[in-house]
């Protein structure tokens, strides 16, 4: 059973992964990108512009992820959605968190073009616990 929570073997887990990565990556595009546009052209705090940013891919990446990564079948889309954004929100948290502690571990990094380096470190950190908690949660296979 647990075998099956997590998506058969370790290729199709691995494949999932990497698709996960992928879609990710456009993600990184979309939230990189208003967080730049927010933080660098509106002069909004980045601990406000971060999470427009964030909130914005990840509502992306649910579409993506739900028909290329996990191929759902679910019918209440809205559900799985709402599913989806809670774990992106805990990511969400995650995220902020540790370019929160980054940014006080290396002050001076939070106040140039090195923010963004912490922030890519924070997106790797959040990447293992939203594909984690996808896959177990948002789009597990229901037991037929």
């Amino acid at each position: 059973m647990a075998k099956e929570a997590i998506g058969g073997s370790l290729h199709a887990l691995a494949m999932k992964f990497i698709k996960f990565g992928v879609v990710g990556a456009s993600g990184m595009v979309i939230h990189g990108g208003l967080l730049f546009l927010l933080k660098e052209v509106a002069g909004m705090n980045p601990f406000i512009a971060n999470p427009i940013g964030f909130i914005a891919a990840a509502s992306s990446n649910y579409f993506l992820n739900r028909i290329w990564t996990f191929h759902s079948k679910e019918k209440q889309v809205g559900v799985e959605y709402v599913k989806f954004i809670l774990v992106s929100i805990i990511g969400l948290g995650i995220n902020n968190g540790s370019l929160w502690l980054m940014s006080r571990l290396l002050p001076s990094w939070a106040e140039d073009w090195r923010f963004y380096v912490l922030w890519v470190v924070a997106v790797g950190i959040t990447t293992l616990w939203n594909f984690f908690g996808n896959l177990l949660f948002t789009f597990r296979k229901k037991q037929q």
